[in-house]
């Protein structure tokens, strides 16, 4: 068996006030020529198909065609989940439909127990949730102290996931998580929720280790991959500058019926790059230096500039030159950081809850939440999710 794997899409995206949307339909068209070129008997898409919960009607219109070319045109399965940018409510629905045309698209985490069964393996498909949403499936009570944190949430689910394991078959994982491996450097990552706000937590590699493969959605670096058979794709598109440096691409996943998985990284080109240039505005502004990038018009460029120039209309003589400018930064003097691996699960480390909780200390100083406060808080939450369950 042979899949594609691919994720982080964030179809209908922009690079600050610049529509990305036609360097994402030619990465898709890389990606089904990749497809169509090696023969693959299907397609992992692992998270953030949309940039937003709600997206725009062109996203939703460029997306679907995505998907008929794919699947209908190609005649290829497609495995793909819910990442957290996707709004789950919206993509669950026509699923016998999209089952019988072999487009798998799970949202929920009932639905992640059940694998897609082909000749050779089971495919398990596990989107984004948070701890409240494992607790409210699992029927946890408020007062209880389970499920309170993802790796909690998330051994829970695995196991339920493993107790499904057809021993004659190859078991594949499709999830969207910020996973902490072992084997990875301290790669600089950057993905589209690395800060507190939405209490995206860190999840063990070795949670994982009875799985064959696992295809991972959510940080859009492939460098970042946890190990050697837990790996991410990263995404197919440069959406800000921290990915500028970086190789887009997808995997081509060998999955034999017995002996290792292999994989290989196949690159994709985009139609329209994205450039950093750091240097002061004279330099910038020299022919010397302009003529090594591509041609007005025909890139995306971030300017670190190391000055504070005193000439009139600065963006208008930089744009003059090298046309689609995303951003302008002064005074530049030292390299701009990305958080390390480290860090991003540093931060990842806060619920919702507790975001609650911080802010609370933050503006009532010194006073804190009471452990009454903190109850109710919890209980507030867990009912808004059920209540958000139920409506559907």
């Amino acid at each position: 068996m042979k899949l594609l794997h691919t994720a982080d899409w964030h179809i209908g995206k922009q690079l600050n006030q610049f529509n990305l949307m036609d360097v994402q339909k030619d990465a898709f068209q890389q990606i089904s020529e990749i497809a169509h070129a090696e023969a693959v008997d299907g397609i992992i898409i692992a998270g953030d198909l949309y940039d937003r919960a709600i997206p725009s009607v062109d996203a939703v219109k460029n997306f679907d065609a995505m998907l008929k070319h794919l699947n209908l045109e190609q005649n290829l399965p497609i495995y793909a989940i819910s990442g957290n940018h996707d709004g789950a409510n919206r993509l669950n629905f026509a699923r016998d439909w999209f089952g019988a045309q072999k487009l798998y698209l799970n949202t929920k985490i009932k639905e992640a127990l059940i694998p897609v069964e082909t000749p050779t393996a089971q495919i398990f498909l596990l989107p984004y949730f948070d701890p409240q949403d494992a607790r409210i499936f699992y029927n946890v009570s408020v007062e209880s102290n389970e499920l309170r944190t993802i790796q909690q949430a998330m051994t829970r689910v695995i196991s339920d996931i493993v107790a499904q394991f057809d021993p004659q078959k190859r078991h594949i994982l499709v999830t969207h998580f910020n996973v902490q491996g072992t084997d990875n450097e301290d790669y600089e990552l950057t993905s589209e929720t690395t800060s507190t706000v939405g209490g995206l937590n860190t999840v063990a590699a070795s949670l994982f280790a009875d799985f064959d493969y696992v295809a991972l959605g959510h940080l859009h670096l492939w460098q970042a991959s946890p190990s050697k058979h837990i790996r991410y794709s990263g995404s197919p598109v440069k959406f800000n500058t921290k990915e500028a440096q970086n190789e887009k691409g997808v995997y081509i996943v060998d999955i034999p019926t017995n002996g290792p998985v292999t994989y290989t990284f196949k690159p994709i080109k985009p139609n329209k790059d994205l450039y950093v240039l750091r240097g002061t505005f004279a330099e910038l502004t020299a022919a010397s230096t302009y003529e090594q990038y591509p041609a007005k018009g025909a890139a995306f460029f971030s300017i670190q500039l190391l000055d504070r120039p005193q000439e009139k209309n600065i963006r208008q003589q930089l744009e003059d030159i090298y046309g689609d400018v995303v951003e302008i930064q002064y005074h530049v003097t030292t390299t701009l950081a990305m958080p390390s691996h480290q860090q991003v699960q540093a931060r990842a480390q806060v619920s919702d809850s507790e975001i609650i909780r911080q802010f609370y200390a933050a503006v009532m100083a010194p006073n804190e939440l009471s452990s009454a406060q903190a109850t109710l808080i919890d209980e507030t939450l867990t009912t808004l999710r059920s209540e958000s369950e139920d409506q559907q």
